[in-house]
Order: structure tokens, then sequence, then C-alpha cells
């Protein structure tokens, strides 16, 4: 990602207002650049992280596993970004020709289709809760095992049971607590984390 002089000027606005915290480097790494996309404060105590979740995540990015994304934003907020580093594959579960299926919604019969055909894949929910819901039914019934889960959509009641389920499951996976959340947030926390990732393995495993 190109960062410009306002970039950074922001970044060291948002490193003074957040102060002190726990986080590691890399995890407040990811958590400032999902503040700087929204301006939005909350998302330093929202965001959690399960245990080797960037480890995991980094390696399987640089692995060139496929990802799998809920919506077009979320598609081409990180398309870029991917395509300048290790270049995965990725999907979009709004954009797969499934057959037409009453009981789902668009979204969430993309992702079981595509969580099916790529079921160790990297998962990014960054809107639809259907999806989400339909991602963590699959996980849960151990019919996938994916290698990261990023999972950040908005709403009241059915997202917030997926995201416990999620945060219940073994699955590595990086979530936003609670109502909050967006594509924007998705998008930000993985950005932040293919740029980590591109720093740690310096591009060995790609080109």
């Amino acid at each position: 990602m190109e960062w410009h002089p306002t970039d950074a000027q922001s970044l060291a606005i948002i490193d003074r207002e957040v102060g002190d915290h726990a986080l590691s480097p890399a995890e407040y790494e990811i958590v400032r650049r999902a503040i700087y996309a929204t301006a939005d404060f909350d998302y330093k105590s929202l965001i959690h992280f399960s245990d080797l979740a960037l480890q995991s995540g980094a390696a399987a990015l640089a692995a060139r596993t496929t990802i799998i994304v809920d919506v077009p934003m979320v598609q081409v907020g990180i398309n870029t970004n991917i395509q300048n580093t290790f270049a995965n594959p990725i999907y979009c579960s709004m954009e797969t020709i499934t057959r037409p299926q009453k009981e789902k919604t668009r979204a969430a019969w993309g992702i079981e289709t595509l969580a099916r055909r790529y079921p160790e894949g990297i998962f990014v929910v960054g809107q639809s809760q259907t999806a989400l819901m339909t991602l963590a039914t699959l996980i849960k019934s151990e019919e996938i095992k994916p290698t990261l889960v990023v999972a950040t959509p908005s709403g009241f009641l059915d997202v917030e049971t997926a995201k416990s389920r999620l945060s219940d499951s073994l699955v590595p996976h990086i979530r936003t607590g609670g109502r909050k959340g967006s594509a924007v947030v998705a998008a930000a926390i993985v950005n932040a984390l293919v740029d980590l990732a591109w720093q740690a393995y310096g591009g060995t495993n790609a080109g």
C-alpha cells in the first residue's frame, strides 16, 4: 500500500489518541488501520484476534491460498494490494454462479458453494450476516477448516450469535465484537495483514 504524508500525519494522531494498549505490534497495526479507515476509535477494543490468527493468516497468504469474500466491496478494497504482493486468487460469493435457492440469500449460497470448493481457504465476511451464519455452521460441522476467517458484519441478532460461534471454534480468526462492523473494516484488516505478511516473508514465496 502506498502511503502519503497525510496518511502518516493521520496515523500519528491515531497513535496519540489510542495511547497505551496491550496489543502486540502486529495486532496494533491492524487495529490502527481499521481506525484509520473508519475514524472510529471503538475498534481498539472491538477487534479480537484468536490464537495464531496472524501467523496462520500470513502463512496462508504467502502460500497463495485462495481468498473468498462475501461482497464486491471487500474484493475491490483488497484486490490491488493482493495483486501487488502474493497475487492470491480472490472469489466473491455474490458473483458465484449457483443454482437458485429460496432458503438462502445469494451471499450465503455463494459462500457455501465456494467453501465446499476451497474448504481450507481464507474467508473474509465484511457485510453479509447470512454468509457468516452459513460459514459458522459449516465450520461447526467440520465440513470446512479455513486457514483464517475475518468476520466484521454489523448487525443486532444473528450476527452476534455467528461471531460467538466463530469465537468458540478452533479456526484462526479476526472478528469484530458486538454490533459494529462493515466491509470497509474487513478490507482494512486484510490489507494490513497482507502488508505485514509481505514484510515477514519478504516476497520469498512470491514471484
